[in-house]
């Protein structure tokens, strides 16, 4: 349960900084209206949507591999967080497809991979409750965790708050 909970922590806490913590952020900090950043957020949501079904095609080579380049991706991509985010409307849009994408890249196998890592005789189960935890924990507390980093500490803590996770994904695949 520990390790399936690792696997999934870091596409939700991407998720939630790319949803929730975004719109918060965009429209308080970066000037935008609540409209303005919706748009950029919906024109991301096609990429997350996008890589879905593209995750799936390329899984089937191998799932944990490919969660695992997908989560280094996710490490250098929060290392990148907060000065694309704070580039104007293009650095704001592109980082909302990258994330976007990043997550949708992420969320294809892990059902799979999340699967696999029980027993028949308790597979649905332990699947379901390691999505879930690392729904409560990594999507329950991103907005609030993120928000407290950046007005404490700055934007680029968010990045490594991201990074961080995803780091944590991958000691999780590595045990897995």
């Amino acid at each position: 349960l520990v390790i399936g909970t690792l696997i999934g922590l870091s596409v939700y806490v991407n998720f939630y900084l790319m949803t929730v913590f975004a719109l918060s952020w965009g429209t308080s900090q970066l000037g935008y209206t609540r409209e303005q950043f919706l748009f950029i957020q919906l024109f991301g949501v096609l990429f997350f949507a996008a890589t879905i079904p593209w995750s799936a095609i390329l899984a089937e080579r191998g799932r944990r591999p490919m969660l695992m380049w997908v989560n280094v991706a996710t490490f250098a991509f929060g290392l990148v967080f907060a000065p694309l985010f704070h580039a104007g409307t293009i650095g704001a849009t592109l980082t909302m497809v990258a994330g976007l994408a990043l997550v949708g890249m992420a969320y294809g196998p892990l059902g799979t991979v999340l699967a696999e890592l029980f027993p028949t005789a308790v597979r649905y189960t332990g699947s379901s409750l390691t999505f879930n935890l690392a729904g409560i924990f990594g999507a329950s507390l991103a907005p609030y965790v993120a928000t407290w980093l950046a007005e404490n500490y700055g934007l680029q803590y968010v990045g490594y708050y991201l990074s961080g996770s995803a780091g944590l994904t991958l000691i999780g695949l590595m045990f897995s």
